[in-house]
């Protein structure tokens, strides 16, 4: 496979002679330094990336049913040739992307959201418009032309990405915002496809309301919220609802069939991949906990956990690793993994009950500023828990103390009150045409503090009373 740096590292020379392609959804030609086999190739490596990083929900029916919607619109696509894949990530996240190639992702927090299938077929016709006019193609050849990298921020930042394999341009391009044009014509396309593909594209409109309703709840995680990377404005709802005709209300919805299918979703953060409480992280399936400073966010994925403290001038990574190799050896090479790194020297740390391996390195970066970096070595079975604490060189004192406390904590989870947590997941109840909304949540036994959000991903009020034989989304 070709990998997206040797397309970067082509020369200015190069890239003018590339020059210009035509876009497949309007005919025109536009700027294009990416051919379509290299942009599979990034598509690809980046799916990997992607399902590495955050989780594919475990769930084999669910995503054969979203491929079965996405799939029934890939032929009034304007570019069928591509081979689609479609995946449902495992991420409360709310969010809808696509990278180059023809990767549509759906993440189970849009999932919950949703209440048809027409809701649905827009969504993934919404990111199909944006792979078949190749956006995020267009917006990497101005970037490659201006020479312009795609991430930008602290050398602390930069670092613990590259360490933590967030650097990849492909994964990179999930945090990119898409311009108000694109966002138009992405919408037209959904519009249309789901139109041909037999659904009702004015469900997009609902989707629009629950979105500004529910708002970007992203915050402090790994991956951005649909708000975030697809701005949505006034103009963007107007716009559509001119797109929308009489006869598109004879086209199907689906609501029963579609929340049949999302029932049992696990819904919120999954306590089985961890979780944090009071001062600890607890992760019941690997059956480990450690503290974490007070004060410090913590963003956690299927790949890794991401620790950063409150004023952004330190971070710890926990990442694992199946490994028979000696901690000696595997300290090795994982140094040779760190990009302008320099061993300066092995230490001793005892961690309790588990063999360790220590060292310090410092970590020079482009920008000419020096990082200190704590690695750490655990092993647990047959896994090696490596722990990388990060701060300025001039700081690292400062933290130090911090990093080898939180690494000495680093135990055995045991205790049944953290092992046994389980997540919560959607349920149907069905109105009786009598009681409001809030009373079938109480009905349902769910907690008080949820009722405001699922009103919203119910698309009604908490004091209406939905119609008998109405299914409803509650959550235990």
């Amino acid at each position: 496979m070709k990998k997206i740096g040797i397309v970067l590292g082509i020369s200015i020379a190069l890239l003018s002679a590339l020059g210009c392609a035509v876009n497949p959804v309007t005919g025109k030609k536009e700027l294009s330094l990416i051919s379509n086999e290299q942009e599979v190739a990034l598509g690809q490596q980046t799916d990997g990336e992607i399902r590495q990083q955050f989780g594919v929900y475990d769930d084999p029916s669910l995503t054969s049913y979203v491929e079965s919607i996405g799939k029934a619109l890939v032929p009034y696509a304007h570019r069928p040739e591509l081979e689609y894949h479609f995946a449902v990530l495992d991420t409360p996240v709310v969010n809808a992307f696509a990278v180059p190639g023809g990767y549509i992702y759906l993440t189970r927090g849009i999932l919950a959201l949703m209440n048809s299938e027409a809701e649905m077929a827009v969504v993934l016709g919404h990111e199909l418009g944006h792979v078949n006019a190749r956006h995020s193609i267009r917006r990497m050849s101005q970037m490659m032309l201006a020479q312009v990298g795609l991430a930008v921020g602290s050398a602390l930042s930069e670092t613990v990405a590259k360490i933590s394999g967030l650097a990849g341009v492909g994964i990179q391009l999930l945090f990119l915002k898409y311009s108000r044009d694109d966002e138009y014509q992405a919408d037209s396309l959904g519009v249309e496809y789901s139109r041909k593909g037999g659904f009702n594209p004015g469900e997009m409109i609902g989707f629009f309301a629950s979105l500004e309703k529910l708002g970007d709840l992203s915050g402090g995680r790994s991956l951005p919220g649909f708000l975030s990377t697809h701005p949505l404005t006034k103009d963007r709802i107007q716009e559509v609802q001119l797109m929308l005709t009489a006869s598109d209300q004879t086209l199907a919805r689906n609501e029963n069939t579609y929340l049949k299918k999302i029932a049992g979703l696990i819904y919120g953060d999954d306590p089985r991949q961890g979780y944090v409480e009071g001062q600890a992280f607890y992760h019941p399936e690997l059956a480990f906990t450690f503290s974490v400073p007070e004060g410090w966010s913590v963003q956690n994925t299927p790949a890794r956990v991401v620790l950063v403290s409150k004023d952004k001038n330190a971070a710890l990574l926990l990442q694992a690793e199946k490994s028979a190799d000696p901690l000696s050896d595997y300290a090795r090479k994982k140094g040779e993994t760190i990009k302008g790194g320099r061993l300066v020297s092995e230490d001793r740390l005892n961690v309790p009950g588990f063999s360790s391996f220590h060292q310090i390195y410092d970590v020079s970066e482009e920008n000419g500023d020096l990082l200190r970096l704590r690695l750490s070595l655990i092993r647990k079975g047959d896994l090696v828990y490596s722990l990388s604490a990060l701060a300025k060189s001039l700081d690292f004192a400062s933290y130090d103390s911090l990093f080898k406390r939180t690494v000495q904590s680093f135990s055995e989870l045991r205790d049944p009150k953290y092992l046994q947590r389980s997540p919560l997941r959607l349920r149907l109840a069905e109105a009786d045409g009598r009681q409001a909304l809030q009373e079938i949540f109480v009905r349902a036994g769910m907690k008080k503090e949820l009722w405001p959000q699922f009103a919203i991903m119910n698309g009604t009020e908490l004091d209406a009373v939905p119609p008998a034989g109405q299914l409803i989304k509650t959550a235990s």
